[in-house]
């Protein structure tokens, strides 16, 4: 591919500063600041780009062309969680658990999008995912510290991740550990609400559930079906239900539930 293939489709109705800052963020693209003299280095900018364009198509499972082409760009339009999709040495870097298999938590602000109670139930369903497929016990407190934090902020609220507005990246959240370790912050500027079947509202439920999955270590899945696939997909709450690869994820970092849990919940996968 050349330099010019990546500025034609950079010509869209998103300008190419969208699909670089989508790389930066999610795929660590490094780009040299370029001039008008400097054709070397426009050409390895353009090779850089490539390059993560590829990496980004071999996540999602599209064929890998390095051109931003439709499908691309159609999969970088999805509202999405905004933890990156590759190992990054901020994210994750040694494969970090909480010690303690009892986890506090804590709402520091809660949405005006729904009532108090909504909120508390869409964490506390979101939990018990986690739990019912591996040794651990959330508890909820309403003073003093707690192991996870969550709230809703606008924008940039103090974390150097500031938030893009309605749609974009909804939620992200921070790896176990002291200070802002295992926190998630969910975007004000969404409508939330406790089903998300609406194109302009997204379900509190499945965005929490995701984004506490990193809370408790989990990177991303290239498994579309698994909860921690990047991108936003609406399912109620009945249809919800953890994949083998977010099980074995969560197991493989805190041992298993039981074994009665893992042998129903794969006899039922294989039905």
């Amino acid at each position: 591919m050349n330099n010019t293939s990546v500025t034609l489709l950079c010509d869209t109705d998103f300008s190419c500063a969208f699909q670089q800052s989508y790389l930066r963020r999610f795929y660590s693209l490094r780009l040299r600041s370029t001039n008008h003299r400097s054709s070397t280095r426009k050409i390895r900018s353009a090779s850089a780009m490539e390059q993560k364009v590829r990496q980004m198509q071999n996540f999602f499972g599209l064929r890998e062309t390095g051109i931003l082409d439709s499908n691309t760009m159609d999969v970088m339009k999805k509202p999405r969680c905004g933890v990156p999709d590759v190992d990054n040495y901020s994210f994750y870097p040694y494969h970090p658990k909480w010690k303690n298999r009892t986890i506090s938590y804590k709402i520091a602000k809660y949405t005006p999008d729904l009532s108090r109670e909504d909120v508390e139930r869409s964490f506390r369903l979101a939990l018990k995912m986690w739990s019912d497929a591996a040794p651990l016990n959330f508890v909820k407190v309403i003073h003093g510290k707690a192991d996870i934090v969550l709230s809703f902020a606008h924008r940039a609220h103090g974390d150097f991740s500031p938030f893009d507005g309605p749609g974009g990246v909804l939620a992200h959240a921070f790896q176990p550990g002291e200070g802002m370790g295992g926190d998630v912050h969910f975007d004000e500027d969404e409508t939330w609400t406790t089903g998300g079947a609406l194109s302009i509202s997204f379900s509190l439920f499945a965005v929490a559930a995701h984004e506490l999955g990193h809370s408790l270590g989990l990177t991303h899945s290239r498994d579309p079906s698994a909860v921690m696939f990047p991108s936003y997909r609406h399912q109620s709450s009945k249809q919800y239900t953890l994949s083998t690869d977010d099980v074995l994820g969560i197991q493989r970092l805190y041992g298993e539930e039981h074994i009665l849990f893992s042998m129903k919940y794969f006899l039922n996968k294989k039905n």
